[in-house]
């Protein structure tokens, strides 16, 4: 019976690292925010690519912990604005920041 109250002890010492080691902190996402932040990216980036007015090849999309951030050069504020409107009609995104530039 002590054999098997080890065992026991053990394999929820085990079931414990693994679950801390899979949980997020305030500078590392953990495995399902990671999969959340890509899905949210393809999906901006999917968008973005949709709008005939914005050149996706020159907006970066990042995301982390669902903040989006948008970087590269565009050809006017429109289009900022357009690609910033666009990030933040995505479902699970909860704020975008904007480092797009004008060219």
């Amino acid at each position: 019976m002590s054999q098997l109250k080890r065992f026991s002890a053990l394999f929820l010492t085990l079931v414990f690292a693994v679950l801390v080691g899979c949980a997020s902190t305030s500078k590392q996402e953990g495995t399902g925010e990671y999969v959340d932040d890509t899905v949210i990216t393809t999906k901006v980036k999917a968008a973005i690519f949709k709008e005939p007015t914005l050149k996706s090849a020159e907006i970066n999309v990042e995301t982390f912990k669902g903040v989006v951030q948008l970087s590269g050069f565009v050809n006017s504020n429109a289009d900022i604005q357009k690609a910033v409107e666009i990030a933040r009609g995505i479902h699970g995104v909860k704020a975008v920041k904007n480092d797009m530039r004008h060219k």
